[in-house]
């Protein structure tokens, strides 16, 4: 997998997080820990075509 960005933040009582590709997929975890556990796990579901519909960031160069 490489390394990928994710933000993450703390908020009542919960660490929640995102892949900075995949902002609209957030999950949490009561430690930061389970919140990277989760992380993975929802990296897996995106790229290898359990969750229909992804949608993806992409960057191209333009006149």
């Amino acid at each position: 997998m490489g390394k990928k960005k994710y933000i993450f933040f703390y908020d009542n009582g919960m660490w929640s997080g995102y892949w900075e590709d995949f902002s609209d997929y957030m999950t949490q975890g009561v430690t930061l820990e389970e919140l990277q556990t989760n992380l993975k796990d929802i990296y897996q579901d995106l790229t290898g075509g359990t969750i229909p519909c992804v949608r993806h960031v992409g960057e191209m160069e333009v006149a």
